[in-house]
């Protein structure tokens, strides 16, 4: 079969295009913007790339179009496409029918964690010897791949609840039909999509009304928004996990008081079953973990080994990532892009550095930080931070100064990556921590920002 696929740069239709590739089929694709790492990768896999969306390449005659969530309706390619009779689908559904249809499909959920999640239990299940497949949105160090067909039954995937595609509004996951549900929590997010948290829960629900009954829904047990999805309709079996201990928790934690989150206890009804001492930080963390070791025990594998795996997990990149150091200045990679996630990524630094200083560097640039939704509440997120940077980009369509007047003197606006990078750097102390935190490229910021404290 000959795949070509639209919008195949981003990580989601990138792993796609390298589980078909491993399937043996052929595959081709375009993007908008074709750069490294990820054309490198998938050049690697013989993977024909073309830069943009002239409708010419039609004339590759494939036998499926999958095209991403990237396209929309007024895409000179999706209108070729469309008055053409060469079939389409969706990532999610192309997905679902010529890979996840024979195996026990284990799928995380929620609004944070996702990829640090699937990226534990896959690596749990790999350490168990089960060859699992996974398909993540993100880069597992373990790994080194997004995705993997993988000869086991097992296949975890990360489970977005973002629309399929411009003629499939509805969330991705529930293409997946999981014996397994990690839910890690739900928050309001992909303004630009979803109006409010209620539009968010109506996907969820219906996400579980597919757990078999023979399945399991593992949920953080502390999470109002997903108790209420709960009470819509569940038909499985769930488990409750949380660091911070319920009545009704299977699974717990046992920690130090102001622990970093490095080093934990794993409690099944009240048992402790072992101790986790890994090299990842935050209380959200140790939610991450207590998910995979209960959705993996669900698939077979031991707590006891479980817990022996993530002691030899090596995180995800661009989640807490340490880029460099120089002149007694550590420079942090973080995904963070919602209040929630930011704050929850402070408090794990500053549990770890106690009270060296933490200088915050924000770029607001998924849609919903652009559309301003959680501007309100961007400011108690980040009080965690000694010094705040804030970077005004092109395409924020409210004024970032007002956040930098509501944080008060320790915080300033940038409107250029130069400027920013002089800012940061200028003011450098040593036994300094600085934490950039943005869900794109942010300019290179990083890179521009050691060199010029080198210099």
């Amino acid at each position: 079969m000959h795949v070509h696929i639209l919008g195949i740069c981003g990580t989601f239709m990138g792993g796609i295009a390298a589980l078909a590739r491993a399937a043996g089929h052929r595959v081709t694709g375009s993007d908008q913007n074709v750069y490294p790492p990820m054309s490198d990768q998938l050049e690697a896999l013989g993977i024909e790339l073309i830069q943009g969306y002239d409708p010419k390449q039609l004339e590759l005659q494939p036998d499926v179009v999958v095209v991403g969530n990237v396209m929309s309706r007024g895409n000179p390619l999706v209108e070729a496409l469309l008055d053409s009779p060469i079939p389409y689908t969706s990532g999610p559904e192309w997905l679902a029918r010529h890979v996840l249809k024979d195996r026990w499909v284990l799928a995380v959920a929620g609004t944070h964690g996702k990829t640090t999640t699937t990226s534990m239990l896959t690596w749990i299940l790999e350490f168990a010897g089960l060859d699992p497949g996974f398909l993540v949105g993100g880069v597992p160090s373990n790994f080194d791949v997004t995705a993997r067909l993988g000869s086991g039954i097992h296949f975890v995937v990360e489970a977005d609840e973002y629309d399929t595609a411009f003629f499939d509004k509805r969330a991705k996951f529930v293409h997946y039909r999981p014996r397994t549900a990690i839910l890690n929590n739900l928050e309001h997010d992909h303004a630009d999509i979803y109006p409010d948290v209620a539009a968010i829960q109506w996907q969820f629900h219906q996400l579980l009304r597919m757990v078999p009954r023979q399945g399991l829904v593992v949920a953080k047990g502390s999470d109002a928004h997903l108790d209420q999805v709960i009470k819509q309709g569940c038909w499985t079996p769930v488990e409750r996990f949380g660091a911070d201990a319920g009545p009704d928790f299977r699974w717990r934690a046992a920690l130090a008081p102001g622990a970093d989150g490095s080093s934990f206890s794993v409690l099944l009804d009240g048992k402790a079953l072992g101790q986790v001492e890994w090299p990842l930080l935050g209380l959200h963390n140790v939610d991450n973990a207590l998910a995979a070791i209960a959705a993996a025990r669900h698939a077979g594998v031991e707590p006891a080994v479980a817990i022996a795996a993530l002691k030899e997990f090596r995180g995800v990149r661009r989640r807490m990532e340490v880029r460099g150091e120089v002149r007694g200045v550590t420079v942090y990679d973080d995904f963070a892009h919602h209040p929630t996630a930011i704050a929850t990524t402070l408090d794990g630094l500053r549990r770890k550095v106690g009270t060296q200083r933490i200088v915050a560097v924000l770029e607001p640039r998924s849609n919903t930080m652009k559309l301003g939704t959680h501007r309100d509440a961007l400011a108690a997120s980040l009080k965690g931070a000694d010094r705040v940077w804030l970077y005004q980009g092109p395409d924020v369509k409210w004024d970032v100064r007002g956040l930098g007047a509501a944080l008060g003197s320790h915080a300033s606006v940038a409107t250029s990556i130069d400027e920013l990078v002089a800012g940061i750097a200028g003011e450098a102390q040593s036994h300094e921590h600085v934490l950039v935190m943005s869900n794109g490229g942010f300019g290179g910021v990083h890179a521009k920002l050691l060199a010029r404290l080198r210099a």
